[in-house]
This record gives structure tokens, C-alpha cells and sequence, in this order.
């Protein structure tokens, strides 16, 4: 079965378990938690940066889902409109707080199984990559984050962002080019 096929049925079935959720059924929004946690802690984590920035905002966006269960339109799934929350958050978060402070890992860190010369490439690499990503339009880096990175449909980032489909995709075409061009001279090393 297709992922577009099962929507339907997972649709279906997260509709009953928010029936649930509001009756009081806390088992009923524990299985949605549990069905959903992976993946929110990883866009909380892309969004925020920090491991326990993170953790925060997980926890702090299903406090709210469940507070706000009733909002939750009857028939649609519980995923692009919890992410949608998490999302809002983690971009209202990342503007008014200072993140906490960790300590680095310094680039130049002896790798285990690579050699020192492919390690500084890949560290390059990577902050050459963060730095574009920085410069991208809040919009576009959160789109490109949710895509590329967490594996979200376009649609599923239009609903949560609550854009057409169309503009989420050109946000997307608009942000990989300014990638490409700025990645160009990564592309001719060894992977």
C-alpha cells in the first residue's frame, strides 16, 4: 500500500482516537504521542537547534494539542495539525529566547573511521551548509527542513504552514537553487 493510499485509513483511525482523546481517554492521546514523538522531536530539533530546546518544545506542543483537542477538525488527521502547532511554536520560540549555550564539539575532533583530510570536508561541508540554510528566508529554511530533512510531502508542509501547495513548492525550487549554487564547489569531492 502506497503512502498516499494509506492515508485514508491512518486518517480514519487518528479521527477515532481523537474521538477518544476527548471523552478523556488518556491511553487514546498517549498512542497518538507515541505514533508522533519520533518526528516531532526531529523537526523540533531542526527548528531549534539544541537537544533540550527540543525536548521543550515536544512536550510543550502536545500539552497544547491536548488542551486544544476540541480544535482539532473531526475526519482530518491528527499529524499536519499537531505539526502545524509545533511548528508555530518552535518559530515563535526560535525568535524570543535566547537557546541555551552548549559547548561545541570542535571540528577538529579526531574521527573514528574517516581520515582526518575527509573529516575537515565533511566539517566544511556541513558548516558551509548551516551557513547557507541561515541565510535562506525563515520560510524557505523551515520549508527545506521539513522536506529534506524530515521527509514531509509538500502538501503536508502547506497544510501545516498553512500556504498552497504550489507556493510551499516554489519556496522549495527557489531554496534548493540557492543551495546548489552555494554547495557548486562540494560537488566535484569524493562522498
Amino acid at each position: 500500500m502506497s503512502r498516499e493510499e494509506a492515508r485514508p485509513a491512518v486518517a480514519a483511525e487518528e479521527s477515532g482516537l481523537i474521538e477518544r482523546v476527548r471523552q478523556g481517554d488518556t491511553a487514546a492521546f498517549d498512542a497518538l504521542v507515541v505514533r508522533h514523538m519520533p518526528r516531532a522531536f526531529g523537526v523540533a530539533f531542526r527548528l531549534l537547534g539544541q537537544r533540550e530546546d527540543a525536548e521543550d518544545l515536544v512536550q510543550e506542543a502536545f500539552l497544547v494539542a491536548l488542551e486544544r483537542i476540541d480544535s482539532c477538525q473531526p475526519g482530518r488527521p491528527f499529524a499536519p495539525w499537531f505539526f502545524r502547532i509545533l511548528t508555530n511554536r518552535g518559530l515563535n520560540a526560535r525568535k524570543s529566547r535566547s537557546l541555551r549555550q552548549m559547548e561545541a564539539i570542535p571540528g577538529d575532533a579526531p574521527a573514528r573511521s574517516e581520515s582526518p583530510e575527509r573529516a575537515a570536508e565533511r566539517s566544511e561541508l556541513r558548516e558551509r551548509l548551516r551557513a547557507v540554510l541561515g541565510e535562506l528566508p525563515e520560510r524557505q529554511r523551515t520549508i527545506v527542513q521539513l522536506f529534506e530533512l524530515e521527509g514531509f510531502s509538500s502538501a503536508e508542509i502547506a497544510e501545516i504552514l498553512e500556504l498552497s501547495d504550489g507556493t510551499v513548492r516554489c519556496h522549495l525550487h527557489h531554496a534548493r537553487k540557492v543551495l546548489r549554487e552555494a554547495l557548486a564547489p562540494f560537488a566535484g569531492r569524493d562522498s
